[in-house]
């Protein structure tokens, strides 16, 4: 019997020594642990965090999307436009930051605008945004006669427009397009101004007003559908927006990003209709 423990005993050791040599003659298979979900919801809020601050960054610094709520600037922007503004184009001011809490006492890295420029502001003791076309510079005496701007006594140029109303609007019977361009300076040659269209409707009570003598460092601004729009022509308390200040400029108006009729909405697809893709990305003249 000891015999026979004996050899069961060396039976078992030969089968421990040849498990060990199987062991060690054949490789460990290893496996690539998935990152856990945690540290994926992580990345992702990493992600999302950093495109929101470049997004602040964006919209703070350089561009700013508006809509348009009004007709006051038909022909050339229509209720329903969704623009794109340039907030760098003239400097930075105090409501250029926006919606950084920063108040310059003056415009970092000023650039003067040129006449004829269509641009977002806001007037003095209003808190909404306002977009009209630029006129009237510090210094000017600016009046309106049958309907039409006179600076420093001499009238904008201004032609009957070979202008085609794609979108068909319904304007009265009589109205007329004009074709007005805005020089900045004597020396500005037509060529380089700033050409675009207007609306006249006919006889309106804001054909002849004026004179406007414009303070320093302050802007005089029209609608382009010069009988429907309240801008510099009229007190704020009249609903319009008197004389701006430099320090309440927003920016310049570039482009139309995308315009859409009254009623439409993203997640009614037909309501898709309403949409005006003939507008989308067009340059703002």
């Amino acid at each position: 019997m000891p015999h026979t423990n004996t050899d069961k005993n060396n039976t078992e050791n030969s089968s421990k020594h040849a498990s060990t040599d199987e062991s060690a003659s054949t490789p460990a298979i290893t496996a690539d642990v998935p990152p856990s979900f945690f540290k994926l919801i992580g990345e992702f809020i990493g992600v999302f965090v950093f495109s929101l601050f470049i997004a602040y960054l964006l919209r703070s610094f350089l561009y700013q999307p508006f809509h348009i709520p009004s007709a006051s600037m038909v022909p050339n922007l229509y209720k329903g436009d969704y623009i794109i503004v340039n907030k760098f184009a003239y400097g930075y001011g105090k409501y250029s930051f926006s919606p950084l809490p920063l108040s310059p006492k003056k415009r970092w890295f000023a650039k003067p605008p040129k006449r004829g420029d269509v641009m977002v502001f806001k007037p003095e003791g209003q808190t909404k945004h306002y977009i009209k076309r630029l006129i009237g510079l510090p210094g000017d005496t600016v009046s309106i006669q049958d309907g039409h701007p006179f600076i420093n006594g001499k009238a904008l140029p201004y032609k009957i427009a070979n202008f085609t109303n794609h979108l068909q609007t319904k304007w009265p019977e009589g109205a007329q397009i004009y074709q007005e361009t805005a020089q900045s300076s004597a020396s500005e040659t037509q060529k380089n101004a700033n050409t675009y269209p207007i609306l006249d409707q006919g006889v309106s009570n804001a054909d002849n007003m004026g004179p406007f003598g414009v303070p320093a460092n302050y802007y005089f601004f029209l609608g382009d559908n010069r009988d429907n729009s309240l801008d510099s022509r009229f007190a704020v308390f009249q609903g319009g927006v008197s004389y701006v200040p430099a320090s309440h400029l927003v920016g310049r108006a570039e482009f139309i990003v995308f315009s859409a009729k009254e009623g439409t909405k993203i997640y009614k697809p037909w309501t898709w209709i309403r949409m005006r893709p003939s507008r989308f990305f067009k340059k703002i003249d």
